[in-house]
């Protein structure tokens, strides 16, 4: 097993692609904390994870300071250090760029680049304090790597994760910290029904047509499901990667080529 006892704080991850990495740490030997904002997903994410006693479900605003430093507090008390931090909170919104509001704007920018910026920085400083490394793993989205007409504050507020992930991965690997990423592409999880439903709206599709047609465009043959970005998740996590630092892995199916 590649994580034997490391401990692993995973944002988001009560559901989607945070729980599916969850899933694969446990079995990799590491002790998980599933952060999220629902607590009652957390509930139900640690009771499917089968009531794992290297389990710990822990609730978090990422736009939250005290939260995020209380957060760091339990689990270094707790566990006596973070040797791995996900960073997998986010949010998505669209508008057609003439209609985008203040409220989205800010709201997508504060959880999916500030909150990941200060809970990254939070944890970091912990790593540091410690003095053993550690690895961090930031997840963008191939949507940061292009603009999209009706995408564009996501757009812009993944782009970012890739500019910090570079920036973070140069400043702490003096340190022994690995900071690197992950872009999926489109993945099956219940937030592409919401996210179908807008482009339902704003391209006059019918309901379940966008879904399909991003489906049946990825060279793969099919979207993303939550466990194909398990493996590196856990290669970005072990000492395989050791020489990889400031990276962003496409995990797409071959959407993306960089």
């Amino acid at each position: 097993m590649k994580l034997t006892d490391k401990v692993a704080v995973i944002t988001g991850g009560a559901r989607g692609i945070g729980l599916a990495i969850a899933e694969r740490y446990l079995a990799e030997g590491a002790r998980v904390v599933v952060a999220d904002i629902d607590a009652a997903a957390i509930d139900e994410a640690v009771a499917q994870l089968a009531g794992d006693e290297r389990v710990r479900g822990i609730r978090l605003d990422v736009c939250d300071r005290a939260s995020v430093d209380a957060l760091v507090h339990e689990v270094t008390q707790r566990f006596g250090g973070i040797d791995i931090l996900v960073n997998n909170a986010a949010i998505f919104d669209m508008a057609p760029v003439l209609e985008v509001t203040e409220a989205s704007f800010d709201k997508q920018f504060a959880v999916n680049t500030k909150g990941l910026f200060f809970t990254l920085q939070a944890v970091a400083t912990s790593m540091v304090e410690r003095g053993q490394g550690g690895k961090i793993i930031n997840v963008s989205s191939q949507a940061g790597r292009r603009g999209e007409p009706l995408v564009s504050v996501y757009c812009a507020s993944k782009a970012a994760v890739i500019s910090l992930t570079q920036s973070w991965g140069l400043a702490l690997i003096k340190h022994g910290i690995n900071v690197n990423g992950i872009s999926p592409g489109v993945v099956d999880t219940p937030m592409w029904d919401e996210v179908d439903a807008l482009f339902a709206r704003y391209e006059n599709r019918p309901l379940g047509e966008k879904k399909r047609l991003v489906g049946e465009a990825v060279p793969y043959g099919r979207m993303g499901r939550p466990e194909d970005h398990a493996g590196a998740a856990v290669f970005l996590a072990s000492s395989d990667s050791d020489y990889m630092v400031a990276q962003t892995l496409n995990v797409d199916g071959g959407n993306w080529m960089s």
